[in-house]
């Protein structure tokens, strides 16, 4: 059994936002992503995969598509294959989010 740890698997950078690997398999991977006020996650899309975002703590803005809504501890969002997503920090708190997504990238 893999079993990891969120708390002991998050940390923070001041540069940009900190991924965080918690499992990276072949059919998908789950990441801790650490954002210090003021970092985003540029809005992207991954073709086939979906991805979903899960916030542990704080609050931020999240994109998919043409909706952008302030979401917060508890919420968890979708993003589609083939949407544009993104997340930006602008609450003035750390924002750490659980994400997974599948297919991985790398499948």
């Amino acid at each position: 059994m893999l079993v990891k740890s969120i708390d002991e698997n998050s940390a923070y950078s001041d540069q940009k936002l900190k991924k965080n690997n918690l499992f990276d398999r072949d059919r998908m991977f789950c990441d801790v992503y650490c954002f210090e006020p003021g970092q985003e996650q540029r809005v992207h899309d991954h073709g086939g995969a979906d991805k979903f975002y899960y916030v542990l703590e704080g609050s931020g803005t999240f994109i998919v598509d043409d909706d952008r809504r302030e979401l917060g501890e508890g919420d968890l969002v979708l993003a589609p294959a083939r949407s544009v997503h993104g997340v930006i920090n602008d609450s003035g708190e750390r924002l750490r989010c659980l994400v997974v997504m599948a297919p991985s990238p790398n499948f």
